[in-house]
């Protein structure tokens, strides 16, 4: 490496939940720099999870990324010729900011309805256990089971 690593910015609470999760929902829900709507997006479906499940909008949320969250992932390493895919922990920062971005994408992909209620409804689904974002984490869980045994490659 020539140079230093990019040192981490620190995120700001969002100012509705004083939360930085929704601050990281919101920053990846907007598009073309548009804060304000993307915040509306967010804090509306938050509002429908919240209805619908009965809890803190936050517990509901907190529950919802933490199914989405993965543990292991795999990356490719080349040895020898070879690329094998090696399974990997994930950092704590990695796994939320993949698992935001696994929902929203899911909520994207989803067309005929508004995007309040597309994220909302994935939101719940994740809560479930359930839903496009939640499959995402698992297959990916199965394809670091069967490389496990290039995790010897780890270093």
């Amino acid at each position: 490496m020539r140079r230093k690593r990019a040192e981490k910015r620190p995120i700001e609470a969002d100012p509705v939940y004083g939360n930085v999760l929704v601050t990281k929902l919101v920053n990846k829900v907007m598009q073309d720099g548009k804060k304000s709507k993307a915040q509306e997006i967010v804090y509306k479906s938050l509002e429908i999870l919240k209805e619908k499940t009965g809890e803190e909008a936050m517990d509901a949320l907190n529950k919802a990324v933490n199914n989405v969250r993965p543990l292991i992932e795999v990356r490719s390493r080349r040895i020898g010729g070879s690329t094998y895919q090696v399974p990997f922990e994930v950092a704590e920062e990695r796994a939320i900011s993949l698992a935001l971005r696994w929902i929203v994408a899911s909520a994207r992909s989803k067309s005929g309805k508004p995007m309040v209620e597309r994220l909302s409804n994935e939101l719940l689904d994740a809560h479930k256990g359930t839903g496009a974002s939640v499959k995402r984490k698992d297959d990916l869980h199965k394809m670091a089971d069967a490389n496990k045994a290039f995790a010897h490659y780890r270093w």
